[in-house]
């Protein structure tokens, strides 16, 4: 917070650092015993009427009076900032300085992660992406808003929902929070416009040579171009279509991992490889066989094979709720670069049946 040669607290912030990272100390009007404030870190999204709207990395929408204010401050990009002192309610503070690892823009990651699940069809809207696969997960059925649509936002929405609503689809944008040059902006605009953010995931980052000597030597982990039969038996989606085949088929370089098991596969994994990077998904064991380091295994595997096709970072998704994976992830170097959302149009429908990502 700031603090003038007086040694007082300031607000040093106005309408003007909208869209700017903030950091914020404000009254609490029924906190706990004894604490009198809170601070808040994010992006300052909005403030009308008295009312600053604030968006954590998370993606969480804070309000804020201006009554309350107590200090604030333009958080500098890419500099590290210390709490304040003084028994503050800390709902989030500024991140510590990530471990060493693959740096990399929300932009780059965007575009890896996109090549690395293509749809079946793509039309542009301006520089946004629409994406559709017969409703086969978000990722694959919703707009990535790289840019500008080259048309007024609720232009550009009625676009959206026309073209996903011709194909019998619900509209869904892709945004991000949480990294330098990511949506909070345009996450607000959609909330505002009743648009619903139904699904809250991370993408994580990390080394690629630690991972591939995690392993050992390969034993027992088998590496093809195809998603075979038996790989798709272990695979949590059942009864997979040939989009679904087309989507998982898709990236530059595709590689599919299976320990074989009994009467399916005892693990699975995929890696896409693009350039520097790697890309873990579908990272699946039989619930009887784990704890036996098989995600291990698999991720290592796939790790080598990358890493001779000339990859040296790595990246993958993991939901919040999934507190295994990230935990087995965190063990590997990973860690969160940003939160990426789905936001569902208003009065849309989910697809049946599929999964968050």
């Amino acid at each position: 917070m700031e603090i003038s040669a007086a040694g007082r607290l300031e607000v040093r912030i106005t309408t003007a650092d909208v869209g700017k990272r903030v950091s914020v100390r404000s009254l609490i009007e029924h906190g706990p015993s004894g604490e009198k404030f809170t601070d808040t870190v994010g992006v300052l999204t909005s403030w009308d009427n008295g009312v600053l709207r604030i968006t954590r990395k998370s993606g969480e929408s804070v309000r804020i009076t201006e009554s309350a204010l107590v200090a604030g401050k333009v958080v500098p990009a890419r500099r590290p900032t210390t709490a304040p002192q003084g028994g503050a309610s800390r709902h989030e503070t500024t991140a510590p300085a990530r471990r060493r690892g693959p740096s990399a823009s929300y932009e780059e990651l965007a575009r890896v992660s996109a090549r690395a699940w293509r749809p079946v069809e793509s039309e542009r809207l301006g520089e946004w992406e629409l994406r559709a696969a017969e409703g086969f997960t978000r990722r694959a059925n919703s707009v990535l808003p790289l840019g500008d649509p080259g048309v007024p936002l609720d232009d550009a929405l009625t676009a959206v929902r026309r073209w996903y609503a011709a194909r019998g689809l619900p509209a869904y944008v892709q945004t991000a929070t949480g990294a330098e040059g990511a949506q909070e902006l345009l996450c607000a605009e959609l909330e505002r416009r009743g648009w619903v953010r139904e699904v809250t995931a991370e993408l994580w980052t990390g080394p690629l040579a630690p991972v591939a000597d995690l392993g050992g030597e390969p034993s027992g982990v088998v590496l093809s171009r195809e998603a075979d039969e038996a790989w798709l038996a272990r695979y949590r989606r059942k009864g997979v279509s040939e989009v679904a085949l087309r989507v998982l088929g898709s990236g530059p370089s595709v590689w599919f991992a299976t320990v074989p098991g009994d009467d399916a596969p005892a693990a699975i994994g995929r890696c896409v490889v693009d350039g520097r990077w790697a890309g873990f998904a579908a990272v699946e064991v039989d619930p009887a066989q784990r704890r036996r380091g098989l995600a291990t295994a698999v991720m290592a595997a796939l790790a080598r094979r990358a890493l001779d096709e000339g990859a040296s970072a790595a990246w993958l998704q993991v939901e919040d709720d999934n507190a295994g994976a990230r935990a087995l992830y965190d063990r590997m170097g990973f860690a969160a670069h940003h939160a990426y959302h789905h936001h569902r149009a208003p009065e849309s429908s989910a697809p049946a049946g599929e999964g968050a990502r």
